[in-house]
C-alpha cells in the first residue's frame, strides 16, 4: 500500500480524497494554485504544494508542475479526482511513465471511451443499444443529410465534449445548419478536438448511469444505478439511487449492459456507463462512459456503505479484495443536490467573492470546501458543496432533503440554494416523475431585491447594533439615527432587531425581485417608485419588478433609512447584521452596498401599520439642540469653568470631515485648566485612556467630536458632556454646515426623555404627558465637578 499520495484536483473533491487517505493511514499531498493559497484543501493536507498561478491551464492542468511536486513530496501515487486531469489518457501515461501510480482507470480504457464517437462503436460491438446517430461529420451539409434521415428532433454533439458543453437540440435541417460550426467550434476551444456527430433526441428523456468498479482483469460489478435527469443546460444538480419508476427488468438489463462494456476492454477502478432512458417507450440507448469518479459518487457510498475512493486507491496499489468481497446489498435511498456559487435569476450566472456565511445541517453528509468567510474564485467551477441525504426509501429522503435545504443558509454571494428549496418541494422531483427538461419547467421568484446602484455610503443596520463586545475594541455600530430606525421597523410590524438599510446624503437605485413592503424614514430623499413620490414614514407596497429609486437629501438631515417587511436576511456576525465597514466585518460583506449587490428579504412579521402622523415624525432642521450629560471630565480638573459655559452655550458648526465613527465640530478653543496632559501627554486634553460612551463629546486637542457608533470603545481624551440616550438620533442627522448647541440636563429627565421616546416607538400615538424639557442652555450643575 501507498505512503503518500498527492491529490491533483482541489475543493470538496480534493477534501473528500484527503478524509479518506487519513482513515487509511496514508499521508497526503495538496496542490493548489495561487487562487486557493487559503483553501480548505490546503490546511487539511499533510503537504502541500504550489503549482502556479490561479489559471487552470498553468496550474490544475499543468501535468510536469503536478507530477514535479510528486517527485518533491516523494508522493507514490497521484489521484486525479473529477475534472481537470482525471480522464486525460496523456497524464496517466506521464504518470506511469514517472514511476508513479496513477489512480483511475489505465490508459487504454481512457483511451477507449475518451472520445465518445469511439465508445460508441465499442458498445455497438458490444450489443449494447444505440440511440441512432452517426459516426463522426465532416460539414454541416452531412449533418443536415443525417438529420434528415434519424428525425427530428436531433441533438449535435462534440465527441470530446462533457459537463454538457458542445451539445445542440436540433428541430429542424435549419438549426443543424446553424449549429453544426457553433458546437465544433465550442469543442475545438474547450477540448482540442472539434469532431462533431449526431444522435436522435428524446424530448422526456430520462439520464440513468451505472455506477461500475473493475479490477482490470475482466472482473466488473455494478453497484447499482443513479438517476441524474434534473438537469440545467446538461448539467447534472440532483442525483439519486435507486433511479424512481424505473422497472426492475429495465433495471436488470441497464446493469448487465454496463458490466458487459466495461468488461469487455478489461475496466479497471471506479467509472460510470450512462444511458439515456425513454419512459414512454420503456428504452434504453448508450451515452457515454465517465472513467472516473463521478461528483454523485456520494449517493452510492451512502446506500452500499462503501468507500470508493478507499477502493480506487487500493486498486491502484493492486488491491481488488473489497470488490471480490462485496455482498450485492444496498439499502435505502439516497438523494444529492449540488450547492452553486451562481444566481439562478440572472442566467445563472457564476458569482464570486466572499462566502460571508456557510451553515450546513449536522445530520446529513456533506461534502464541501467552503466555510465562513471563504473566498470564491471567478476562476474555477463554481461548485461549493454536495448536500447528500439518505432514508429507508424515497419519500423519506425527498423529506429529509427538504427539511436540510431548509436549514442550510449559503450568504455573502448569489448561490443557487433558494432554487434547490423550490426545486425539491416541485411535483415532478417530489413525485419522481422526472425528465431532463423538469428543471426548465419549474418557475422561481427569487424574495430578493437587485442594487443598480449603491450610492456613497448605503450599508445593512440593526438595533441596538452588535452589544457586549465594545470592552474588546468592537463597537456596536447600528443605526446612527435609532429613532428614524425603530420607527420605520414599527410601522411595518416587524421585530425591532430587524435589519434594513442605512443611506447617508444619497441612496441607491434598487429593482425589487419579489413584492415587498418597505417604510422610507428619517430625511427627506427624492424618492420614487417607478417615478411616483414616495411619502416617508409610510409602509409602501412594492411590486415584483418595480424600481424605487432613492436620490438625494432634499432638507435638513443627512441620514434616511430603508425598513423592509420582515427585515433583510444577512447572517448575524457576532450577534448583529450591522456593518462594520472598518472592519470589514457584519451587514452585506461586511462593506457598503455597491451595483450587483443582492438582498435577500426576511418573511413579513407582523402587520403593517397607517402612515405616521405629522406630528409624530421627527424633526428635522439645520439648528440643532442637543441635551447633555455634564460630564466625566469638567472644571476644575481639566476645564475653567468659563470653558465648560463656553462649551454648553457655543453655536458648534459641523464640520465636512464626519462620518459615522464620529462628527467633528468647528468653534472656539478652550483655555484649559492646566498646561499639558501630564503622563498622558502635551495637550492639556491628554488623558490616559478611559472608556467612551456613544455620543461622548470628547477633545481631541481643541476640537470636539461626538462619539459615533463605530468609533473607538477607549482613548485618550477628556470628554466634558455626553449626549443623552434620547437626543442621539439628532447626532446620525447631523449634516456639514448644521449648527449644534448643546443643552444640559439632569439624569432624572434624560430617564424620563428616554422612557418617552420608547412609549412612542411602542404605541405610534403622542405621549401620556409631553417630555420633559430639556434645561436652559448653557446652564450647568450647580457643583463645579460631576
Amino acid at each position: 500500500m501507498f505512503t503518500k499520495v498527492l491529490i491533483a484536483n482541489r475543493g470538496a473533491i480534493a477534501c473528500r480524497i484527503i478524509r479518506t487517505l487519513r482513515a487509511m493511514g496514508i499521508g497526503s499531498v495538496a496542490v493548489f494554485s495561487d487562487a486557493d493559497a487559503g483553501s480548505l484543501h490546503v490546511s487539511q493536507a499533510d503537504e502541500s504544494v504550489h503549482i502556479g498561478p490561479a489559471a487552470a491551464a498553468l496550474s490544475y492542468l499543468n501535468i510536469d508542475a503536478i507530477l514535479e511536486a510528486a517527485r518533491r513530496t516523494g508522493a507514490e501515487a497521484i489521484h486525479p479526482g473529477y475534472g481537470f486531469l482525471s480522464e486525460n489518457t496523456a497524464f496517466a501515461e506521464a504518470c506511469a511513465a514517472a514511476g508513479i501510480a496513477f489512480i483511475g482507470p489505465t490508459p487504454d480504457n481512457l483511451r477507449a471511451f475518451g472520445l465518445k464517437h469511439v465508445a460508441r462503436n465499442l458498445a455497438q460491438a458490444n450489443g449494447i443499444p444505440l440511440a441512432p446517430g452517426t459516426d463522426l461529420l465532416l460539414d454541416a451539409q452531412a449533418a443536415a443529410r443525417a438529420a434528415e434521415a434519424i428525425g427530428f428532433p436531433v441533438i449535435l454533439k462534440a465527441t470530446a465534449g462533457g459537463g454538457g458543453i458542445g451539445m445542440r437540440i436540433c428541430e429542424d435541417a435549419v438549426g443543424v445548419l446553424d449549429g453544426f460550426a457553433q458546437v465544433a467550434r465550442l469543442a475545438a476551444g474547450n477540448f482540442s478536438d472539434g469532431g462533431v456527430f449526431l444522435e436522435r433526441y428524446v424530448r422526456r428523456a430520462r439520464h440513468i448511469e451505472v455506477q461500475i468498479f473493475g479490477d482490470g482483469q475482466g472482473g466488473v460489478i455494478a453497484l447499482g444505478e443513479r438517476d441524474c435527469s434534473l438537469q440545467r443546460r446538461n448539467q447534472k444538480v440532483v442525483e439519486e439511487t435507486p433511479a424512481p419508476h424505473l422497472p426492475e427488468a429495465t433495471r436488470a438489463a441497464l446493469t448487465d449492459a454496463a458490466v458487459r462494456l466495461a468488461a469487455a476492454v478489461h475496466y479497471r477502478s471506479a467509472g460510470t456507463v450512462e444511458f439515456l432512458y425513454d419512459p414512454d417507450r420503456d428504452d434504453f440507448f448508450f451515452l457515454e462512459v465517465n472513467t472516473r469518479l463521478q461528483v454523485e459518487h456520494g449517493v452510492t457510498e451512502q446506500v452500499t456503505g462503501l468507500d470508493l475512493v478507499e477502493w480506487m486507491i487500493r486498486g491502484a496499489a493492486g488491491d481488488f479484495s473489497p470488490m471480490h468481497a462485496w455482498s450485492g446489498r444496498t439499502q435505502g435511498a439516497s438523494i444529492q443536490v449540488r450547492l452553486y456559487a451562481e444566481d439562478p435569476h440572472q442566467d445563472y450566472r457564476p458569482s464570486s467573492g466572499l462566502l460571508t456565511e456557510a451553515r450546513f445541517p449536522a445530520d446529513v453528509r456533506v461534502d464541501t470546501w467552503v466555510a465562513d468567510g471563504a473566498e470564491i474564485s471567478a476562476y474555477y467551477d463554481p461548485l461549493l458543496a454536495k448536500l447528500i441525504v439518505t432514508a429507508p426509501d424515497r419519500p423519506a429522503a425527498v423529506t429529509a432533503l427538504q427539511r436540510a435545504l431548509d436549514r442550510t443558509r449559503l450568504s455573502g454571494i448569489e448561490t443557487n440554494l433558494g432554487w434547490l428549496r423550490t426545486v425539491a418541494r416541485s411535483e415532478a422531483f417530489v413525485s419522481g416523475q422526472v425528465s431532463t427538461r423538469a428543471l426548465a419547467e419549474i418557475a422561481y421568484t427569487p424574495n430578493t431585491v437587485r442594487v443598480l446602484s449603491g450610492g456613497p455610503s448605503t450599508t445593512v443596520q440593526d438595533y441596538p447594533g452588535r452589544l457586549g463586545y465594545w470592552d474588546v475594541g468592537v463597537p456596536p455600530s447600528g443605526p446612527m439615527d435609532a429613532l428614524a430606525f425603530r420607527l420605520g421597523n414599527r410601522l411595518l410590524g416587524n421585530d425591532e432587531d430587524a435589519a434594513g438599510l442605512e443611506i447617508t446624503a444619497l441612496g441607491p437605485t434598487l429593482l425589487f425581485d419579489h413584492a415587498a413592503t418597505v417604510c422610507l424614514t428619517g430625511a427627506q430623499l427624492d424618492a420614487r417608485l417607478d417615478g411616483e413620490p414616495v411619502a416617508p414614514y409610510a409602509p409602501l407596497a412594492v411590486g415584483a419588478g418595480q424600481t424605487l429609486k432613492l436620490g438625494r437629501a432634499t432638507g435638513p438631515g443627512l441620514r434616511a433609512y430603508l425598513l423592509f417587511a420582515g427585515g433583510l436576511d444577512t447572517p448575524p456576525y457576532l450577534g448583529s447584521r450591522a456593518s462594520f465597514t472598518l472592519g470589514g466585518f457584519g451587514g452585506h460583506g461586511g462593506r457598503a452596498l455597491a451595483a450587483g449587490d443582492v438582498l435577500h428579504l426576511g418573511n413579513p412579521m407582523g402587520i403593517a401599520s397607517p402612515p405616521l402622523a405629522r406630528s409624530l415624525k421627527p424633526a428635522l432642521t439645520r439648528e440643532w439642540r442637543i441635551g447633555v450629560l455634564y460630564g466625566p471630565h469638567g472644571a476644575p480638573d481639566f476645564f475653567t469653568p468659563d470653558d465648560m459655559a463656553m462649551v454648553a452655550s457655543t453655536e458648534w458648526k459641523v464640520h465636512y470631515n464626519s462620518n459615522r465613527t464620529g462628527v467633528r465640530l468647528v468653534g472656539p478653543k478652550p483655555q484649559w485648566a492646566r498646561r499639558d496632559g501630564g503622563e498622558a501627554g502635551l495637550h492639556p486634553s491628554n488623558i490616559h485612556d478611559n472608556a467612551y460612551a456613544i455620543g461622548a463629546v470628547d477633545f481631541t486637542g481643541d476640537m470636539p467630536i461626538i462619539l459615533g457608533p463605530d468609533g473607538p470603545s477607549l482613548g485618550g481624551f477628556v470628554c466634558p458632556f455626553v449626549v443623552i440616550q434620547a437626543e442621539l438620533w439628532k447626532v446620525g442627522q447631523l449634516a456639514p454646515g448644521d449648527t449644534v448647541v448643546f443643552a444640559v440636563v439632569s439624569d432624572a429627565e434624560a430617564v424620563r426623555a428616554e422612557q418617552a421616546q420608547d412609549a412612542l416607538i411602542a404605541t405610534l400615538q403622542p405621549p401620556a404627558a409631553a417630555a420633559p424639557p430639556v434645561s436652559r442652555q448653557g446652564a450647568l450643575p450647580d457643583v463645579e465637578t460631576p
